[in-house]
């Protein structure tokens, strides 16, 4: 059965940046999730479109159809008082800030006694990812999988 809207897909795989593996799910289950309804990123759903289980393959991926450009007006200076995040901050650290659309996490730049600088952008934007996939199993999804807009039981989501 070969991968299309609606189908249920599980698949391993190996992320590389600049050369480096960063991911690797071959450790755990693999990961599963509902084709076409924008589960994972664009490019990676757009390669895994119309193959079959059993299929190995080798997939890049540009920034922009994956996590964006990096944005510059996504880094800015916080001051302490927004940061929910509690503790010692340290560069690279994920914490949460509240912002005017609510908690989000960011990650520190630099941490200051009164002051913090923080970068909103996704940890792989302006990234190129290249992905080794291997899909492990096609499925048509269930009508409550439909319903819910993602897969349920192993390897998706679990009520």
């Amino acid at each position: 059965m070969p991968i299309d809207k609606d189908s249920v897909v599980s698949f391993h795989y190996r992320l590389r940046v600049d050369g480096e593996q960063v991911e690797d799910s071959h450790e755990g289950e693999p990961l599963a999730y509902l084709h076409g309804h924008g589960n994972i990123i664009p490019g990676l759903e757009s390669a895994m479109a119309g193959k079959e289980a059993g299929e190995n393959f080798s997939t890049t991926i540009a920034p922009e159809m994956a996590y964006g450009p990096r944005r510059e007006d996504a880094v800015a200076r916080v001051q302490m008082k927004h940061v929910l995040t509690k503790g010692r901050l340290a560069p690279g650290q994920p914490i949460m800030v509240n912002t005017e659309h609510g908690p989000r996490q960011v990650r520190v730049l630099k941490p200051g006694k009164f002051v913090v600088d923080v970068d909103a952008n996704h940890p792989m934007a302006g990234a190129t990812l290249n992905f080794d996939i291997e899909i492990v199993e096609v499925r048509a999804a269930s009508a409550e999988e439909l319903a819910h807009g993602h897969v349920h039981g192993a390897g998706g989501h679990h009520h």
